[in-house]
């Protein structure tokens, strides 16, 4: 594995809420943890709600992960641009998190342990 990324089973049930709305629960999400950065928590697509995900063109690429694809959340009053993203085809480093989706934390935006 790449010496600043660990990935392991996140522990509990974690959920994703946008705009006031669930958009997912999980207990089989995965905790990245990348060097100084904050932990992320992604989820499988199928304990999500994809109706309320639009996939974007915006993309970026990490030398550690390789190339992200971004979604826009979108909720009943308000549209999170690019608040979403996933590792299609990610380095075999981090195979795991592959087509998992993690979100960006913001005003509107929470990732919980419940």
């Amino acid at each position: 594995m790449t010496k600043n990324i660990t990935i392991t089973p996140a522990t509990g049930t974690w959920v994703v809420r946008a705009g006031g709305a669930v958009l997912g629960e999980s207990s089989n999400a995965l905790e990245l943890h990348e060097g100084d950065l904050p932990m992320v928590i992604y989820f499988p697509r199928d304990d999500l709600g994809m109706a309320f995900l639009d996939k974007t063109d915006h993309s970026t690429t990490c030398p550690h992960k390789g190339a992200a694809s971004y979604f826009s959340i979108m909720s009943k009053s308000t549209t999170y641009e690019n608040a979403a993203w996933s590792y299609e085809d990610p380095k075999d480093d981090v195979a795991q998190i592959k087509g998992m989706i993690a979100f960006e934390v913001q005003d509107g935006v929470a990732v919980e342990q419940v």
